[in-house]
């Protein structure tokens, strides 16, 4: 062991996921990996199949995710010739909003055997567009029934977003919404994966899954009136049980430290959002500056020490983005 310490960062991005190992008292970057997904955004087949996909299906393949953590991050170790005894922390961000359907255990649903060739139970990537329908009726029901929470989220409730995307699941293959016991975005299952616990993310419930500090997710009631069977989603498949950003999740498994080749127990914060996780990065802690992600797509955040309601802003939520600030 040196007296020097690092940790590494993952950013889990549209098209591959990469690596950053930095020194924890300079800042500095000392080694960067990329692992491009196998399957990459799958948009007109299942992967091994012949069954093609709907228009404005985006899916992907969780076995990706975790092919980062055996090849991304031993490279960087790699690379550096850290000790990963020195290696104090590793943080992950993901695109939002990615969900998946999984057993109870974690497992995603499309690993099953009899569930492969079923393109619900698969990963709907952030730019799954299919449920715009069942967006369009969530927005209108929501605002005939009088709902708050639309006005925070500009006035509308995206189709790349959670409920939506639940909500086609269950209109086009109820089974697999029956087989799910937890609908959960991937920034939550990776970390569910590194360290054998559930622990969901404040920052992707709020923007992409209609909950707030102050109220929770909406009432069953809301879901009821969307359908039925929906009644009881937060409880049987999501969870009401956030975690802020900067928290620790647990510690590396035995299984997630043979992975990464970093030691059992190493700590794991909570996940994050993509761009989200770069508003510190980009030195922007304080209220009333701007930061804007250009990528695949383009993001626009701002910190705020008060509630605003904003015309066309697709949300704000409390401590979201930095601690202590409205984002």
């Amino acid at each position: 062991m040196s007296s020097k310490k690092y940790v590494i960062g993952i950013d889990y991005g549209t098209e591959s996921g990469r690596a950053l190992l930095v020194e924890v008292a300079t800042g500095k970057e000392v080694a960067t990996a990329v692992h491009v997904y196998a399957n990459g955004v799958i948009d007109e087949k299942l992967p091994g199949t012949n069954i093609r996909l709907e228009p404005d299906w985006a899916l992907q393949d969780p076995h990706d995710y975790i092919e980062v953590l055996k090849r991304a991050v031993p490279a960087v170790l790699q690379q550096s010739r850290v000790d990963p005894a020195d290696v104090i922390g590793i943080a992950t961000d993901f695109t939002a909003c990615t969900i998946l359907p999984t057993t109870r255990e974690g497992a995603p649903l499309c690993f099953l055997p009899e569930y492969r060739n079923r393109p619900h139970a698969w990963v709907k990537l952030w730019k799954h567009h299919a449920a715009q329908p069942e967006a369009n009726k969530l927005n209108e029901i929501a605002a005939r029934e009088g709902y708050d929470f639309l006005p925070r989220y500009g006035g509308k409730i995206s189709s790349e977003w959670l409920v939506p995307k639940a909500w086609q699941m269950l209109d086009e293959d109820p089974e697999i919404y029956a087989a799910a016991d937890r609908i959960i975005e991937a920034a939550d299952w990776i970390i569910w994966q590194m360290t054998g616990m559930e622990k969901r993310n404040l920052t992707t419930a709020g923007y992409k899954g209609i909950w707030s500090k102050q109220h929770g997710y909406p009432p069953p009631a809301f879901f009821k009136a969307l359908d039925p069977r929906l009644e009881n989603l937060v409880e049987e498949k999501l969870s009401t049980d956030i975690h802020e950003l900067g928290e620790k999740a647990g510690g590396l498994t035995e299984q997630a430290a043979q992975w990464t080749g970093l030691l059992p127990g190493t700590a794991v914060a909570i996940g994050n959002v993509d761009a989200h996780a770069a508003l510190p990065a980009a030195g922007v802690s304080e209220a009333g500056r701007m930061v804007i992600i250009m990528g695949t797509s383009n993001c626009h955040m701002l910190l705020g020490e008060e509630e605003r309601i904003v015309p066309g802003m697709c949300g704000y939520v409390e401590d979201g983005s930095i601690p202590g600030f409205f984002g």
